[in-house]
């Protein structure tokens, strides 16, 4: 089965010192270094989804910020494929489709940011075009959420997330189990 790996808007704003910060986004960024090690090693295509803000009112992933780059723990290769987006699912209205019909993938290998947005949507959108997905839990990242006045954790949303993608749009394992896989 033909396999590339999909790093989702691992950017300089969702770590510390960022303008969006997430729980555990630099132990999840070197869960995700590991998986594009190995990809890099077995020559398997990478693509890189970075989120560029273009709705009103945004605060980060402004364009041309420091923010908006992709961390230096996962900075693409050369040759590695870079999509911009503007949306949480990267498929929408961007060319990542073409680009995985084009290397004639039939399974991803799924990280990045933030879990319970751009993770979640894209896994979904995969499965609707048909794709396999092995999402590495702990190569993602989220953040506390608030409902009615009350703080939901993040390790709950991210439980609650992976466990919700888990089977039917995925297969959730750790990241060394992914690279069992591999």
């Amino acid at each position: 089965m033909r396999t590339a790996f999909l790093l989702i808007d691992i950017q300089n704003d969702y770590f510390p010192g960022g303008k969006n910060e997430l729980a555990g986004a630099l132990e999840a960024s070197m869960n995700a270094r590991k998986l594009l090690d190995a990809f890099r090693i077995k020559k398997l295509p990478v693509i890189h989804v970075q989120h560029i803000s273009t709705r009103p009112g945004a605060t980060f992933f402004i364009p041309g910020t420091a923010g908006s780059e992709i961390h230096n723990n996962v900075k693409p290769a050369p040759g590695e494929i870079t999509i911009v987006k503007h949306y949480p699912n990267s498929f929408r209205e961007t060319v990542l489709l073409d680009k995985l019909k084009e290397l004639e993938i039939e399974q991803l290998v799924v990280c990045g940011m933030m879990t319970h947005m751009c993770v979640d949507s894209t896994v979904r959108a995969a499965y609707d075009h048909g794709f396999r997905c092995l999402l590495a839990c702990d190569a993602c990242a989220t953040k506390n959420l608030i409902l009615n006045n009350e703080v939901v954790n993040a390790v709950d949303i991210q439980k609650a997330f992976m466990s919700s993608l888990n089977g039917m749009f995925a297969v959730v394992k750790s990241t060394d189990d992914v690279l069992k896989e591999i």
